[in-house]
This record gives structure tokens, sequence and C-alpha cells, in this order.
């Protein structure tokens, strides 16, 4: 992957957490996805030990419509 630029390096997503416990996670402060309930539970759990690497990868990996690096690269 050298050579390659992060997608992530830019640090493109964001969450706030509402009063009732939902989180809504933001990408260029768009609001992309919601979370509710045990997810948002779990969710907050594991970004209160997340670097700011890994707090974008859970934000990313959250909404489910990012680029996870596993998908087959195309021929020049």
């Amino acid at each position: 992957m050298a050579g390659r630029p992060d997608p992530l390096a830019s640090q493109p997503f964001s969450y706030a957490t509402r009063a009732d416990g939902t989180v809504v996670i933001r990408y260029h402060a768009a609001p992309v996805t919601l979370l509710r309930g045990k997810t948002a539970a779990r969710f907050m759990t594991r970004m209160a030990t997340a670097d700011d690497a890994a707090a974008q990868l859970l934000m990313a990996r959250a909404t489910g419509n990012f680029k996870r690096g596993n998908e087959r690269q195309t021929s020049p």
C-alpha cells in the first residue's frame, strides 16, 4: 500500500451524542448514520479507548458505505 494516500488521514468523520443516547456520525459535517441502543453503547465504549486513526476507522465501519481496504484493486 506504499504510495497510496490514506483517505482517513484528513479525519473526515466526526460524531456527536444526543441526550437520548443516539450517536450521529458525520462525514464532512453531513450526517450519514445514526446509532441507537446497544449499537450506540458499543460504539461509545470502543471510541473511549481509540486513538485518532482508530476512531476514524471505527466511524467509517459504522457507516457501512466506506472502503475498508479489502476491495480488489483494478489494473492500471
